[in-house]
């Protein structure tokens, strides 16, 4: 089960060997500490089984501007603190004076964040965090004199204290029982979300109240509200129907692209790093792929982690104002009985789709840091023995994310639609933080 986790830690580790013995004071590069914690965290996330998609979104969310902070801090004249532009952020603290080393820094803020974020992991996660710590210390210190690596650590360490005191007051802090409530009232009607899952613990909708959770860039939960879908109809050529009736249709007569669509961002918990967790790993590809120096990597690591926290917490407060109906209880009620989706439905409401709310705000968040036709090729699941595949764009990307739950029988096509919008305009949010001057 742990076997990507282990070969993970094991490149990280490699990588970090490949540095010079005797490395001068500016040998750390910190971008490289960047990244090889992010990878890490991807498995972790891929690993543990309370990391739903909106509880690992939150968790890659605070972990951006954890590295965000510090990098920002090297150089205020040119990259400006989150604090005052996130929702009830404070300005981290400052530094001490004397020399900084910015590899020791981030290594010991991002030591401390994933910690926190991402301690829920098991002992092999636990082991590879602590082996992770062990050699980027040794690594990012060489040839540093002692009271810069002492300054150097203190300060990433009080940045990462302070991010994570703000993150304990956001109510997203403790998830019990995975996230499922213990007990839930269904709402009365056939319109209404039904479980579709036959276990026990998803007779509950999954975090039914994760709206309330403090947002990070947008002004409130429904900052960015939604039409309503179409309205509910059995009747034969009524909207509603007919978007049952696609869904249908479409499941029935895949073809062999569509359905490797369906997979490649399927992105299920414990067997993927989760529909967040695959926009991060694009975004870690291209940043080594272009070799970005470690203030445009943190810059775009936390506005993109910021959006796709943003994006679950305003895709759950619509899903649970509209508490739809999904298509496999809808058309095994209406139209055939024995049918079944090619995908596993999750177990929450129907409109609008987290995987087109999520991928609209990332894909403008990355619009706005790279371009509009900015290519780039996508290797999340190759290690799954999924192929990479090539996009002319960030939002060919998110439309391609989004049409994939249609051909897996997960969303209607409102949903689908709808949550693009809704994405689009929670991205903006965070695409306006001003950092980089």
């Amino acid at each position: 089960m742990f076997r990507r986790l282990l070969a993970s830690l094991a490149l990280g580790l490699s990588l970090l060997a490949a540095l010079p013995a005797q490395a001068t004071p500016q040998a750390a590069d910190p971008a490289h500490v960047v990244t090889t914690w992010y990878r890490l965290v991807l498995e972790l996330v891929r690993h543990t089984p309370t990391y739903s998609p909106p509880v690992a979104s939150r968790a890659f969310a605070y972990l951006g501007v954890t590295a965000w902070e510090v990098t920002a801090s090297a150089d205020p004249a040119h990259r400006r603190s989150l604090a005052g532009q996130l929702t009830d952020f404070p300005a981290p603290p400052p530094r001490q004076p004397g020399p900084h080393d910015e590899a020791v820094v981030l290594n010991a803020a991002l030591t401390a964040a994933t910690r926190h974020f991402f301690g829920n992991t098991g002992p092999t996660g636990q082991r590879a965090m602590a082996a992770m710590a062990g050699k980027l210390d040794t690594t990012t210190a060489a040839g540093l004199d002692p009271e810069t690596i002492a300054r150097s650590r203190a300060y990433g360490a009080a940045v990462a204290a302070h991010v994570i005191a703000w993150a304990a007051t956001d109510g997203g802090e403790v998830v019990e029982n995975m996230g499922f409530p213990l007990s839930y009232t269904l709402t009365p009607g056939p319109a209404h979300w039904v479980p579709t899952s036959a276990i026990v613990q998803q007779q509950m909708p999954l975090l039914p109240d994760w709206a309330r959770n403090r947002p990070f860039a947008m002004p409130a939960a429904n900052a960015c509200p939604l039409p309503p879908p179409p309205a509910y109809s059995e009747a034969p050529g009524s909207a509603f129907r007919a978007e049952a009736e696609e869904v249908y249709t479409t499941a029935k007569s895949l073809t062999d692209e569509q359905k490797l669509i369906a997979r490649f961002w399927s992105d299920d918990p414990m067997l993927s790093p989760t529909p967040p967790g695959h926009w991060i790993s694009i975004l870690i590809e291209i940043a080594d792929r272009d070799a970005l120096p470690v203030e445009r990597r943190t810059d775009a690591l936390a506005r993109l982690g910021v959006a796709l926290a943003d994006a679950f917490i305003g895709c759950w407060q619509a899903k649970f104002e509209h508490d739809l109906v999904r298509p496999v209880t809808y058309i095994n009620r209406v139209i055939d009985k024995a049918w079944a989706p090619m995908l596993i439905t999750p177990p929450f409401p129907e409109y609008p789709s987290g995987h087109s709310t999520q991928s609209g705000a990332a894909a403008e968040v990355l619009s706005t840091i790279f371009g509009e036709d900015f290519a780039f090729d996508d290797a999340t699941h190759e290690d799954d023995g999924l192929p990479i595949r090539h996009f002319p764009s960030f939002r060919a990307a998110a439309a391609e994310a989004a049409i994939s739950r249609l051909y897996g029988g997960i969303h209607f096509r409102a949903a689908i639609d709808r949550g693009l919008e809704q994405g689009l305009c929670i991205g903006q949010h965070a695409a306006r933080l001003e950092t980089l001057q």
